[in-house]
C-alpha cells in the first residue's frame, strides 16, 4: 500500500499541507485560504463560484473562508453589476502581500519536492500527472 497511487498521493498532499502551513504558521492562515490568496493573486476580482471550482472548495465551505479573511482584512468582497446576490473578491494592500508571501512559500515547496530530479524528469512527471488529473476529472476508464 505505500507505494501505491492513491497512498502517495494522499500522503504527499497531507505533507505538502503540513509544511505549507509550518512555514505560514506566524501569518494566522488556516486550510484553504492559501490556495484562495494564490489563486486571487492571479484572478483578483473573481466571483465564488469560478474560485470554489478553482480551487477546488466547495462553495459552501468558500463562503466560510472567505468569511474568515474578510475578518483579517486580506480579501473584500464586492456587489457586481448591482446584483446584490453576486460578489467579486478583491485582496486588499494586505491581502496582495499575504499573497505573496504564500506564492513564495509554494515555490520553495515546489523546489523542495523537485531536487535531485532533472529539469527533463520534471517536465515529464508534470506532463503525466496533468493527464492523471484529466482523466480522473473527465471520469475516464
Amino acid at each position: 500500500m505505500e507505494h501505491s497511487f492513491h497512498y502517495l498521493l494522499l500522503a504527499n498532499q497531507a505533507t505538502v499541507h503540513r509544511q505549507l502551513l509550518a512555514k505560514l504558521k506566524d501569518t494566522g492562515l488556516t486550510l484553504g485560504q492559501p490556495k484562495v490568496l494564490d489563486y486571487l493573486q492571479d484572478h483578483d476580482g473573481a466571483n465564488q463560484a469560478e474560485i470554489a471550482r478553482a480551487c477546488h472548495i466547495e462553495p459552501a465551505s468558500l463562503t466560510s473562508v472567505l468569511n474568515r479573511m474578510e475578518e483579517k482584512a486580506l480579501v473584500e468582497r464586492r456587489t457586481q453589476k448591482g446584483d446584490r446576490r453576486s460578489f467579486a473578491v478583491y485582496l486588499t494592500g494586505q491581502g496582495h502581500s499575504m499573497a505573496l508571501r504564500v506564492r513564495q512559500a509554494f515555490e520553495e515547496l515546489e523546489e523542495q519536492a523537485f531536487a535531485g530530479v532533472s529539469e527533463a524528469e520534471r517536465e515529464q512527471f508534470l506532463a503525466v500527472f496533468r493527464r492523471v488529473y484529466g482523466n480522473l476529472k473527465e471520469g475516464k476508464r
